[in-house]
């Protein structure tokens, strides 16, 4: 499956309101809650269980991981945007980063 074809079938779930606007407030904001849930699994194995990770919190996470993508393909969607085209041109970036010397820094444009 391509990033592409997952934006499509991520979008048959979407549930749309009558303003584009609250669309996508609600998918950036999802983007952010559900990273701060997968956050949130990995602190509790960090803080509570050593660091060790059964299986249950391994599906934990692959469920709340999926959840992040979801919202990002669909707020993506949103505005325009490929999930093909943004994946290649994030993979470019990185690429370049680690040709130049430059992956660990700040800023966008480094």
């Amino acid at each position: 499956m391509t990033f592409d074809e997952y934006q499509e079938k991520a979008l048959t779930t979407a549930l749309r309101h009558e303003m584009p606007l609250m669309d996508k407030t609600i998918w950036a904001m999802g983007v952010a809650g559900e990273a701060g849930e997968v956050v949130e699994k990995w602190k509790k194995i960090v803080a509570y269980k050593e660091g060790k990770i059964s299986e249950e919190d391994m599906m934990g996470l692959a469920k709340e991981l999926g959840d992040v993508v979801w919202y990002v393909a669909v707020f993506a969607h949103s505005l325009g945007l490929s999930f093909d085209a943004i994946m290649q041109q994030n993979l470019h970036k990185l690429a370049d980063r680690k040709k130049r010397g430059t992956t660990k820094g700040e800023g966008d444009n480094r």
